[in-house]
Formats: structure tokens, sequence, C-alpha cells
């Protein structure tokens, strides 16, 4: 039978228990027992630490033979007194004392583990989350989760030090998609209609600053059906802002406050102000990708115009037919990208969009190249020299159009860097992208839609071309990149009706779509608004970075996998058809696809 607590109280957590002579009473998880007849240690976890227990021949009997029957992970208060190790343990915070056991409980006892409780792990992934309140036992995790805790204390702290309000929006609203798929709620009372959970706050924050709320916060948590990957999660977290009576510069200021607070309160780091800026033109030009990684080089080098009349049809096809022939050079790199793995690199860049990939591999004293015979000898020192490639480097070529050459380029850069291992793990490098491009051209619908989302306010110099020329437009908006990973994204907001109203008609809204999706929010607008901006930071994808975590999995309590499922608690799951019938829904089962 397990004991209760009694008359005992924990007086310190584990890892706080560092001088001797201390009276102390602590509670926690046994991480391993060692029996030696005589005497037993016990070394006992909690979340603050580890220390190590002692009974010995001076011990209650009684409360030894308990000792004795202990087993990993028993839940024990275990009164005491710190005394010095005689076998000091510089790998423990508290491995220079040991408690002398006086009183002991057993609070809960513990079955035999599915695996254990270690901070470094082998354990399979899948069997850790469906014991996941076990897997949380684990340090690594628990810290993760602690970081997780800062980050959110030192954001309230921060903006509620700079006037901001927090206020909850709801999380059951109109569905308004935002660009992925909304989760729906079905309405008992509303027969046949549905609430949505909400992507972001995006509208209701807006409408604050109608009401005049003027600088607002909120730890959001949104929700988007929409596939996983390693950074995503169908249910997140932001530190969501908006500001009223502000332009771009404001809003960006204001954030590197957050950030200079953030590094220092949390790391204990200094961090150069302002935070550098490029725009999105510059980024994908440079890096490949509107979200790049600076921690290292690499940067893409743009030949076009030394090959746009070479025999070489490859080359000069693409550039003629308005796109570009662009390189990565990988430095020292030529004994790691043998010929072998420069083939699996093709394939790789075939499987992103490109046709295929050239290459320039400097190994021995002359370089190694297939395409050299279309190219002089001068011709083909001048592309070496342009591009930077030496003795022992490694130059990458792909030849298309820029919206293949460049992301395809980004991905490839970050993929060689990793085999390459060139990336300092120990870096925070961040950097805002400013400029976006109001629209993009999609493909499958042959329609522009919006980068951003429809609210954004285009640049004063551009409003003239929303209708005659959408590609020239660029908006208010910027993201906030660290390490490779997209932080947040924010914009200033469309506050003229008529505005909003054009926006929506160019990207293809007719009025009647309008008035179903935002007409709460036009309407608003008739009414007075001031100008106002904001923007999200993820706190799941900052906690991942500053923790270093390859996943957004380890950052977060009770995650889902990559279909969106819980494996701890089987859900998603069947609902009983009684409680669909109340809400008027019946389930449609799908065929199964034969082989």
């Amino acid at each position: 039978m397990a004991e209760s607590m009694g008359n005992l109280r924990r007086t310190h957590g584990c890892g706080e228990v560092t001088e001797p002579g201390m009276q102390v009473t602590v509670g926690g998880f046994v991480q391993y027992m060692r029996n030696k007849n005589k005497v037993i240690f016990i070394v006992l976890r909690d979340r603050s630490g580890e220390v190590q227990l002692v009974f010995n021949d001076e011990t209650d009997r009684a409360i030894f033979e308990k000792a004795a029957s202990v087993k990993n992970e028993y839940v024990l208060m275990v009164k005491g007194t710190a005394v010095q190790r005689q076998d000091i343990n510089p790998n423990m915070k508290t491995g220079m004392i040991e408690i002398v056991a006086e009183d002991l409980r057993i609070l809960s006892k513990a079955e035999p583990l599915p695996f254990v409780i270690s901070d470094e792990t082998n354990v399979n992934e899948e069997l850790r989350l469906q014991y996941r309140y076990l897997d949380l036992r684990r340090t690594p995790l628990q810290q993760n989760l602690i970081m997780r805790h800062k980050i959110a204390k030192c954001a309230r702290e921060y903006y509620y030090a700079n006037d901001f309000i927090e206020i909850e929006t709801p999380m059951m609203m109109k569905s308004t998609p935002e660009g992925a798929r909304d989760y729906l709620i079905p309405s008992r009372v509303h027969n046949g209609k549905f609430y949505a959970l909400p992507q972001s706050p995006q509208i209701y924050k807006q409408l604050l600053m109608v009401a005049g709320m003027e600088r607002y916060i909120q730890i959001a948590r949104c929700f988007r059906d929409e596939d996983l990957r390693a950074d995503r999660q169908p249910e997140f977290t932001q530190i969501d802002l908006e500001m009223s009576y502000v332009d771009v510069e404001d809003i960006l200021d204001m954030t590197e406050g957050f950030i200079a607070k953030l590094l220092s309160d949390v790391l204990g780091q200094g961090i150069e102000l302002p935070l550098p800026r490029l725009s999105y033109a510059e980024a994908m030009n440079r890096y490949g990708s509107d979200k790049p990684d600076t921690r290292f080089g690499m940067e893409i080098c743009d030949i076009s115009e030394l090959v746009k009349d070479c025999g070489f049809g490859v080359f000069s096809g693409a550039v003629q037919s308005g796109g570009s022939v662009r390189c990565i050079v990988a430095k020292d790199a030529a004994k790691v990208l043998t010929r072998k793995e420069i083939d699996k690199l093709t394939e790789m860049v075939r499987g992103i969009g490109a046709k295929g990939l050239a290459f320039i591999r400097w190994a021995d004293e002359a370089p190694t190249c297939a395409f050299s015979k279309f190219f002089s000898e001068e011709e083909m020192q001048n592309i070496l020299s342009t591009i930077g490639c030496e003795k022992g480097d490694v130059a990458l070529f792909i030849a298309d159009k820029n919206s293949v050459t460049l992301p395809v380029l980004g991905a490839l850069r970050l993929h060689v860097a990793k085999k390459l291992d060139i990336i300092p793990e120990d870096k925070l490098n961040f950097l805002w992208i400013t400029q976006f491009p109001f629209f993009e051209w999609d493909e499958d619908s042959q329609t522009w839609l919006a980068m951003h989302h429809p609210f954004t306010m285009p640049e004063d110099d551009c409003l003239p071309y929303l209708e005659s020329d959408p590609a020239r437009v660029t908006a208010k908006a910027y993201d906030l990149v660290l390490n490779g990973v997209e932080l947040c994204s924010g914009s200033m907001r469309i506050t003229d009706f008529e505005l909003q109203q054009k926006m929506f008609r160019a990207l293809g809204l007719t009025d009647e779509e309008i008035e179903a999706k935002f007409g709460f929010l036009v309407e608003a607008y008739h009414y007075g608004a001031p100008p106002h901006g904001g923007l999200g930071i993820g706190l799941d994808r900052l906690a991942m970075v500053l923790c270093k975590a390859e996943s957004l999995r380890d950052v977060v309590a009770f995650p889902k996998v990559k279909d969106a499922s819980e494996i701890m608690s089987a859900c998603p799951s069947v609902v009983e058809k009684e409680n669909l019938d109340v809400l008027g829904i019946a389930v449609i089962e799908k065929e199964e696809k034969s082989e």
C-alpha cells in the first residue's frame, strides 16, 4: 500500500540541496537504487535536479527495510540532514553532498517501465510518445517546457511594461480561411452550421484596434488543418500583438526590444540592435529562401550574363527564355562531395523541381567539368573567378526559370551545408525580411493570391498597380527569421474600406463573397479605424530554436505526429452515432483504394 505524506512537507527541491548541515524534506522519483547490504544509496529526482539519499546502520531498522524495497520510479518523500559526500560526483549539481535519511514515505509505487528514464535515449520515438507522461520525466524535455514558460513569462512582462493589454479573442469563430484548411466545429443549436477554430486571431485583433484598445497582446492558441513537418503542428501557440498609430518601424523596434530582453533574461546573452534586414528580393537572390540561414555563407552567384550566348544549350536556353543560371560554391568540399555524392544531389534537386544539376569539382590539379568543352579556357577561368571557385571546391549549377532556380539552390545550399557540417550551432542569427510581394501567382487556380493575407497594406508607391500589374505590388509586410526558421510574420493593415474592397477584388473575390466572408470587418472600417499593424511570434518555433531541438515535438507537452494524431490518447477517435445524430452529422465511410 502507498503511504500518505502524513506530517511531512517538502522544504526543498532535490537540486536545491547544496549545503552541508541543511535539514531538508525532499520528494521525487527514484532514478536508481544501490543496495550494498549495510548501506543503501538512492538517487532521487525532481524537476530541479537530483540528490543522493543514504540509509545506513544508524537508520531506523523499519525505514532501512522500507528503503530496501524501493524500485526505480517509485515516488518518495524523505526527511534528513545534508552532509558532505565522500565520493564527490562532479556531474551532479548536488554532487558535493548527500542526505542522510531519517524518515521515508513511499507515496506511490511503479510497475516496470516500458523504457528507462534517462537524459540520453535511443528509445523509439513512437513508444516514447505512447507513454508521453513518462518521456516528459526526462530532464531535457522538462527543461524544454521550462524554456517555453520562460519565453511566455518574458513576453508578458515586456509587453505589459510597454502598455499592452492582454485580451482573449474567441476560440470559436466564423470560418474565413487564411490559406490553410480550418478545423470545423458543428453547432448543435444551429443545425447544419459550423464554427471554426482560429488559424490566428487576425480579424479580431484588427477589430480591437477599431475598438480603440490601441495595444493588444495574447498568448494565442491557433489551429490549422495542414500537413505536418518538423516545424509545424496542427495546434500551436503564438505571441500575438497589434498596435495602433504606428508604422512598420515602430513595430520592428518594439519586437527587437522583446528579443533583446528575451535573450538577456533567458540565455544571459546580449544582442546588437537594430537587427539586420534584407528585402524579399535580395534574400531570394542571395540565399534562394525568404527564411535564409545566415550562420554560414555559400551565397548564390548569378552567371547568366557570362553564359547567355554560350554554346551550352542548357545554360543559354535558360537565360534566353527569361530564366537564369546560378550556382553555389561549397568551399573545401571536393573530398566529401565525390562524384557519387553529386549524383545523389542531382536526384535530390530533380525531386524538388529542377531538370538536373551541373557541377565543377576541383579535386585535382585541374577542375572536372562536363560542360567545359562548350567554353574556351579563358571563359572557364572567367566563370571560376566570378564565382570564387578554387582548388578543393565544388560548384553546383541550376539553369531554369527563376521560380525553380532560386528555391532549388536555396534547398541545395542548406542540404550541402548540413552534409559538410559547417553550420555553427551556437550562433543565433536574427534577420528581418521586408518588402514582400503582395501577390503570388498560383499555377493550379491560375489566379493571384495574397502572399500574407488580404488585410495587408501595400506599399504606398505600389497602389496604382493593384489591378494593372499585380506582380509589381510589394507589401508593408515583414518576417523575422532565426537560423533559417521563420519566427514571426506581420504587416501593416488596410484600414480604408474602399482600398480593402479593391484588394479583395484584385484577389478575384466577388462582392457576394466579400460580404459573406469579411462583411463585418469591412463594415467596421466605415466607422473610423486608426492606422495599425502587428505580428505573431511563433512560441513553439522560438522555443525549438533556443532549446536546439530537432522538432516542435520536443518543445510541446503532448504533440501530434505527422498524420495529426496523438498516439498516447489515440485521438482523433470515433464518436458514437447518437452524438452525431444530435448534431445532424452523418459519417460517410471512404472506400479503400485498391493497390
